[in-house]
């Protein structure tokens, strides 16, 4: 049976858990707090299961179990930070979207490979208010386990600039993107059929060389969207 000062004790270890895993979190940033991907779900697991024991196995250390805290908490943020510096270690510890169904056509081995199900791909859907899978132009599976769907524009809510322009024939393709983080994703273009060549002479045209462009796209709608590094807002907006 405890006494009253193993409870004392238990109890100051649980709060000192619960404020560790406080300030872990505000350390770490917002993103823990959205849907994890490969490398939060690994970090919110192992933090769990150190905080637990802090609170509560009197066996282990205090000492010990704090260093480990640190040691992830660091190692986590580490990777965090290498994730925005480059792609491609982004793409290693988060992976890349899936995408399920592409214009209109169900991606068998796709679902194959994310252990997927034909009933499982119909639940989703139906949880989006999609009963029919004909509405469906693209499905992707996202890095955190969601799946992000676009109609087919005949089944969309129509918006002011959907009544407003010509009704096109052609079918909708995925958003393409050509440039991030200051990088030509050379795949992507090749994939898609579009030539460096021209990329590089539409950015000179407007001054700017590849390293300027934080981000660029080519929509569904054939235009070419950019978002550079300078952005030319004096004051950016950030609730706290």
């Amino acid at each position: 049976m405890l006494t009253l000062i193993d409870q004392f004790i238990i109890l100051i270890r649980s709060i000192s858990a619960f404020l560790l895993l406080l300030v872990i979190a505000r350390i770490l940033g917002k993103q823990t707090l959205s849907n994890m991907n490969f490398h939060e779900f690994v970090t919110a697991i192992i933090m769990g299961a150190i905080a637990a024991n802090l609170a509560f196995n009197e066996k282990m250390k205090v000492t010990h179990l704090i260093i480990s805290l640190i040691v992830f908490t660091g190692t986590s943020y580490l990777l965090s930070q290498l994730n925005l510096k480059s792609r491609k270690i982004r793409l290693l510890a988060e992976g890349s979207p899936t995408v399920l169904i592409e214009g209109g056509k169900i991606m068998e081995n796709n679902l194959r490979k994310n252990k997927l199900t034909l009933d499982s791909l119909n639940q989703i859907l139906r949880q989006k208010d999609i009963f029919n899978m004909e509405e469906v132009e693209y499905a992707l599976l996202e890095v955190s386990g969601q799946v992000s769907v676009m109609k087919k524009a005949n089944y969309r809510t129509a918006t002011v600039q959907d009544v407003h322009k010509k009704v096109e024939q052609n079918r909708e393709r995925m958003p393409v993107e050509l440039i991030m983080d200051g990088e030509i994703l050379s795949k992507n273009l090749k994939l898609n059929g579009i030539s460096e060549e021209e990329l590089v002479q539409q950015l000179g045209a407007q001054k700017k060389n590849v390293s300027d462009v934080f981000y660029a796209v080519k929509g569904s709608d054939g235009r070419l969207y950019m978002d550079y590094y300078v952005d030319q807002i004096k004051h950016p907006i950030d609730v706290e």
